[in-house]
C-alpha cells in the first residue's frame, strides 16, 4: 500500500541499521539529508506521500540525536492535509520537533484551531494530542477558550470530550497560571461528572482534582456530584458496567479517582449526602470481606486499590468512629497476606489510623502480629513501617513492653533503619517515662546496642533529662560509672559516663566501689581510645573533679602536664590542657568552685529528638507521629515533655511578618564548657531568599535582607536579643580570609554595643564584587551575656548568585552562545539523584530564585529547563547558560552550566547539585 508502506523509509532505516560503524552512520545519514534537502528546494510538486514520506525520515534522523534545522513548513504543510496519515505525521513532526519560531508557531496554532473546530472527531483529537504534547504557556493562552468549549459543548462525541479533559489537565499541570478557564464554565465542567460515558467521567475527575487543588472554593459543589457518582458504581454489580469493568470490578478507576476527589474536601455537612458517603464506604468494606470471584491478580489488585483509597478518605474524614475502626479490622487482616504489597500499604495506612482517637485502641489489638512482622518480615521496607506503626500505636499502656521488643530488634535490624529506630525509642522512653530511672535504663542500653547510630541530638537529651532532675541524678552517676565498666565501651558512652560524672560522681563517691579515684582511673582508661572531640569533654570531666575531689588534684594535673595533651598536635586539647592547668594553679578552691559549679537546668524546648525525626521523615505527623497521639494516653505533668503545643508555637512563629522569628530550635549542648557556636553553612541559608535567619541559638538571632544591583549588594543585618537580660560590649565583624580579600569590597555602618531584652537592632551595609569568587566569608560575634563572654564564628552565607542578573534572549542567541562556550573549563556538567519530589513549577520557582532567567519553549523537550543570567563583578561581566534536564522515570537529573568566564561554571554547579 502505498500510503502506509513508505517503502523508502523502510530501506532508509535498514541501511541505517546495517550500518558497521558510527562513521558509516553518518554518511549515510548525511547522504539522506543532503538528498531531502535538494527534493524540498527543487521539487514544488511534491504530493502529500512524498512530504510525509521526507518528514518521517527527518523524523527518524532526529530521534537517533542529531539536529534538524529544516523540514518544518513542509512539516506544517501536511497538517492542512485531508488525509489522515499525513496529518497525523505532521502532528507527529511537530509534536517531537517543536520550534520555538514565532511565524512557526503561529502557523501551527492556526492549523490546530482549524481541526479543532472541523466537524472530524479524528481531526479534533489528533489536534488535542498535538497541544497536549507540547503543552507550553503559548499553547494554554491560545486554546485556553476553545478546548474547554469543546469539553462541555452538547453535540461534541465523547471520545473528544475525553480528549478535552485530558489535554486541558496536561495544560494545567504545565503552565497553570497561562490557562484562565471562565468561572462560568466551573458548573458545567462539574456537571460532567455525570455523563453517561464513563470514559468522559474518568477524564473529568482527573481535570477537576487537578482544578480543586488550585481553587477549592470554586470547585466545592462536585462533592454532591461526586457521592452521588460513587454510590451508583459501588452499589451497582458488575454486568451493569460491562464495558467498564476489569475483572468483576465495577469501573475501578473511576472509584479511585473519585475518592481521591473528596479528599480535598471535610465530611459533607449535607446530612443526607453525608449518609450516602458513609454507606458507600460501608459497601466498599463489605466487598472486601466477600469471597474472590476470580482466582486472577488482576481481580484482587483491582477490588484493593478501590478499598485502599476507601480507607485513606475514612482516615481523612475521621470523624466515623465505626468505620475508622471497620477499617482498621480490615487492614489487621492484610496483615498475615501473603503479598508483601498488602502487608506494607496495610501497615502505612494503620500507622494513619493510630492517629485517631476512634481507632487507635483497635489498631493496639493488632501489637503481636506487629511484632511478629518486625521479627519475621523478610523486605527491609516492610519492617521499616512496623517500626513505625509500633511508634505510632504506643501509649502509656505499653510504651514499656514496644520500647523492649524495639530494643531486641536493633540488635538485628538493617543498618538502614537503625538510626530512625534509635530516635524512636529515645523519644518513646522519655515521653511515656513514669519513672525516670526506666528511662535512663533504656538509654544506656540504647547507646550499648546501637552506639554508631546515636546521633548527638540523643545523647544531648540524656543529659539534658539527668540534668533537669534532681530525683535521678545519683542512679544517673551508678549506672554512667557501671556502664564504663564494660570491657568494649561505645565513644557515645564516654561522653554520656564522663559528663554525667563529672556533674554528680560525688554522689556514689562515698561508695568504696567507686571512690573518687576508681572513678578517675575507669574514666582515664578510655581516654586515649576516643576522637580528640571527646577527649575535649573528658579533660572538661577531670576539671570538674578537680572541684569535686581535691584529693586527686595532683594527679589531674600531672595528666594536663603530659606531652600529649599539653603540647598535643590538636590546637583544642593543647588550649584547654594549658588553661585547665593555670586554672588549677592560681585558683583557690572558692573560686574553683564557683567557676565550676554545677549545670543549671535546661530550658524545656520542643524536643530536638522530634526536630531529627522530622529532618529524616518529613511526613511523620501524618503518619500518627507521637506528638500527635490521642489523648486517653495521657501525660504526666512533670518531667521533660514532647508536646504539640510547643510544636504548634513554633510552627505559628515562623510565620510571623518580622524578620526576626522566634525559631526556639535548641542548639543542644553537650558540655558547658564548649562556646556558643553554629554553623550554618551547610543548609546554604540564603541561597534562593532575599531574606532569612542565617544563625540563632538559645541567646541571639541574626537576620539577613539583601537586595542586588549590578555588582553592589545592599545589606541589613538584624541582631536580636532572645534573653530576657541585656548582651552588653556586642561586636559583629565580617572576615574575608585569602582570595576574598581581593574579590570583595564590604562598607558596613558601626551599630550599638548593648541589645535591649526581647530587642533587636540592625546593620546596614553594602558588598561589592570585585570579581568571582567561591570561598565564603567568616561572621564573628561576641557579647557578654551575664557577665561571662560568648563568642560565635560561623560561615556568612554570601555566595555568588547573589550577584546574577537574569538575561532574556530568544533560542538563537541562547543556542549560539552556548556552542561558543565549548572549551573544558567553561562547562560544568552532573547527573544527580532528586532529592525532592519533581514538580515543574518548583523547580522552575528554584532556577528563577537562584538569579536566573526561564526560558520557556526554547528547548525541544518541554519538560526542560533553560535559562540565562550575568555575574556582574567590578572588572567584567560574567555570562551563564543552564540546562536543567530532569528524568522523572529514574528520578535523576542532569544539569549542565556554561559560562564565559573558565571556572565560573564548577562553582555555580557546587551551589545547585544538591537542591533539586
Amino acid at each position: 500500500m502505498r500510503g502506509d508502506a513508505m517503502r523508502g523509509l523502510a530501506v532508509f532505516i535498514s541501511d541505517i541499521r546495517n550500518c558497521k560503524s558510527r562513521e558509516a552512520e553518518l554518511r549515510r545519514i548525511n547522504k539522506e539529508l543532503t538528498n531531502i534537502r535538494q527534493r524540498f528546494r527543487a521539487d514544488k510538486t511534491l504530493d502529500g506521500y512524498q512530504k510525509k514520506k521526507y518528514v518521517c525520515k527527518l523524523l527518524f534522523i532526529f530521534l537517533l540525536g542529531h539536529d534538524i534545522d529544516f523540514g518544518y513548513m513542509e512539516a506544517v504543510n501536511l497538517l492542512s492535509s485531508n488525509k489522515y496519515t499525513e496529518k497525523q505525521i505532521g502532528y507527529l513532526f511537530i509534536s517531537v520537533i517543536m520550534n520555538s519560531s514565532t511565524e512557526m508557531k503561529q502557523l501551527i496554532i492556526q492549523n490546530i484551531r482549524n481541526d479543532l473546530q472541523s466537524r472530524n472527531p479524528i481531526f479534533i483529537n489528533l489536534a488535542l494530542q498535538c497541544v497536549a504534547n507540547i503543552g507550553d504557556r503559548e499553547m494554554a493562552i491560545a486554546f485556553t477558550n476553545d478546548i474547554p468549549r469543546l469539553l462541555i459543548s452538547g453535540d461534541t462525541l465523547d471520545a473528544v470530550k475525553q480528549s478535552a479533559a485530558l489535554c486541558l489537565l496536561r495544560l494545567h499541570r504545565t503552565s497553570s497560571d497561562s490557562l484562565q478557564l471562565n468561572t462560568e464554565w466551573t458548573a458545567r465542567i462539574i456537571h460532567l461528572l455525570n455523563d453517561q460515558h464513563l470514559g468522559v467521567a474518568t477524564a473529568a475527575v482527573s481535570l477537576i482534582d487537578a482544578l480543586v487543588k488550585r481553587n477549592p472554593d470554586e470547585y466545592r459543589g462536585c462533592v454532591n456530584l461526586a457521592v452521588s457518582r460513587l454510590s451508583r458504581i459501588v452499589t451497582s454489580s458488575y454486568t451493569d458496567f460491562q464495558d467498564y469493568t476489569y475483572y468483576f470490578v465495577p469501573a475501578p478507576w473511576l472509584c479511585v479517582k473519585l475518592l481521591r476527589l473528596l479528599q480535598n474536601y471535610p465530611p459533607p455537612e449535607d446530612p443526607s449526602v453525608r449518609s450516602r458517603l458513609n454507606e458507600c464506604l460501608d459497601t466498599i468494606l463489605n466487598k472486601a470481606q466477600e469471597p474472590l470471584k476470580s482466582k486472577k491478580v488482576q481481580h484482587s489488585n483491582a477490588r484493593n486499590a478501590v478499598l485502599f483509597e476507601a480507607i485513606n478518605l475514612i482516615i481523612h474524614m475521621d470523624c466515623e468512629s465505626s468505620l475508622l475502626v471497620r477499617a482498621c479490622n480490615q487492614l489487621g487482616q492484610f496483615l498475615q497476606n501473603r503479598e508483601t504489597n498488602l502487608r506494607y500499604l496495610a501497615l502505612e495506612s494503620m500507622c494513619l489510623l493510630a492517629a485517631s482517637e476512634f481507632s487507635h485502641e483497635a489498631v493496639k489489638k493488632h501489637q503481636e502480629t506487629v511484632i511478629n512482622a518486625l521479627k519475621s518480615e523478610r523486605d527491609v521496607s516492610v519492617r521499616q513501617r512496623a517500626v513505625d506503626l509500633l511508634y505510632a500505636m504506643c501509649d502509656r499502656s505499653n510504651a514499656q513492653d514496644l520500647v523492649q521488643e524495639m530494643l531486641a530488634y536493633l540488635e538485628t535490624a538493617d543498618y538502614t533503619i537503625r538510626e530512625e529506630m534509635v530516635l524512636k525509642i529515645a523519644i518513646l522512653s522519655e515521653k511515656y517515662a513514669v519513672d525516670y530511672s526506666w528511662y535512663l535504663d533504656v538509654m544506656l542500653k540504647l547507646i550499648r546496642i546501637a552506639g554508631d547510630f546515636v546521633s548527638e541530638e540523643v545523647w544531648y537529651r540524656v543529659i539534658q533529662v539527668v540534668v533537669n532532675r534532681t530525683d535521678v541524678q545519683s542512679y544517673a552517676a551508678k549506672i554512667a560509672f557501671e556502664a564504663l565498666q564494660a570491657p568494649a565501651c561505645h565513644e557515645n558512652m564516654v561522653k554520656v559516663g564522663g559528663y554525667i560524672l563529672g556533674e554528680y560522681g560525688n554522689l556514689i563517691a562515698l561508695d568504696p566501689r567507686s571512690t573518687p579515684m576508681i572513678q578517675f582511673n575507669l574514666l582515664h582508661s578510655k581516654y586515649h581510645l576516643c576522637s580528640p572531640a571527646t577527649r575535649c569533654l573528658i579533660l572538661s570531666t577531670y576539671m570538674k573533679f578537680m572541684n569535686l575531689f581535691p584529693e586527686i588534684k595532683h594527679h589531674i594535673q600531672e595528666i594536663l602536664r603530659h606531652d600529649s595533651n599539653y603540647r598535643s598536635s590538636d590546637v583544642e586539647i593543647q588550649q584547654r590542657a594549658t588553661e585547665y592547668l593555670r586554672l588549677s594553679e592560681i585558683c583557690n578552691p572558692t573560686v574553683l568552685a564557683t567557676i565550676l559549679e554545677i549545670m543549671p537546668p535546661y530550658p524545656e524546648k520542643q524536643s530536638p529528638l522530634l526536630v531529627r525525626l522530622k529532618q529524616k521523615k518529613p511526613l511523620m505527623e501524618a503518619n500518627g507521629a507521637t506528638e500527635s497521639q490521642p489523648a486517653a494516653s495521657g501525660n504526666t505533668d512533670d518531667g521533660p515533655k514532647l508536646t504539640e503545643t510547643a510544636i504548634h508555637l513554633n510552627q505559628q512563629a515562623q510565620h510571623q511578618n518580622g524578620l526576626l522569628v522566634s525559631l526556639d530550635t535548641p542548639e543542644s549542648n553537650g558540655h558547658h564548657e564548649e562556646s556558643t557556636s553554629h554553623h550554618s553553612s551547610s543548609a546554604k541559608k540564603f541561597l534562593f531568599k532575599n531574606s532569612d535567619i542565617i544563625f540563632e541559638n538559645e541567646l541571639i538571632q541574626v537576620g539577613i535582607k539583601g537586595e542586588s544591583t549590578k555588582s553592589t549588594l545592599r545589606i541589613e543585618l538584624y541582631y536580636g536579643n532572645k534573653t530576657n537580660s541585656h548582651l552588653t560590649h556586642f561586636s559583629a565583624d565580617i572576615f574575608t580570609p585569602g582570595d576574598l580579600q581581593t574579590a570583595l569590597r564590604m562598607n558596613f555602618d558601626p551599630i550599638k554595643s548593648t541589645i535591649d531584652p526581647k530587642a533587636q537592632i540592625k546593620q546596614t551595609g553594602t558588598i561589592d564584587c570585585i570579581k568571582d569568587f567561591a570561598e565564603l566569608p567568616t561572621m564573628n560575634i561576641s557579647f557578654l551575656h551575664n557577665n561571662m563572654l560568648q563568642k560565635i564564628d560561623y560561615a556568612f552565607p554570601l555566595y555568588l548568585n547573589k550577584f546574577i542578573e537574569k538575561a532574556e534572549m530568544d533560542s538563537n542567541n541562547f543556542f549560539l552562545r552556548w556552542r561558543n562556550l565549548d572549551k573544558p573549563n567553561q562547562e560544568c556538567q552532573k547527573i544527580f539523584p532528586a532529592k525532592f519530589p519533581m514538580v515543574y513549577n518548583d523547580c522552575n520557582q528554584k532556577l528563577e530564585d537562584f538569579g536566573w532567567s526561564s526560558l520557556v519553549g526554547i528547548d525541544v523537550n518541554a519538560e526542560n529547563f533553560c535559562g540565562a543570567g550575568i555575574i556582574n563583578t567590578s572588572t567584567q561581566p560574567i555570562g551563564c547558560l543552564y540546562r536543567l534536564e530532569p528524568n522523572k522515570q529514574a528520578k535523576m537529573y542532569r544539569l549542565t552550566i556554561r559560562s564565559s568566564k573558565e571556572g565560573v561554571a564548577n562553582r555555580l554547579m557546587e551551589l545547585l547539585e544538591d537542591q533539586f
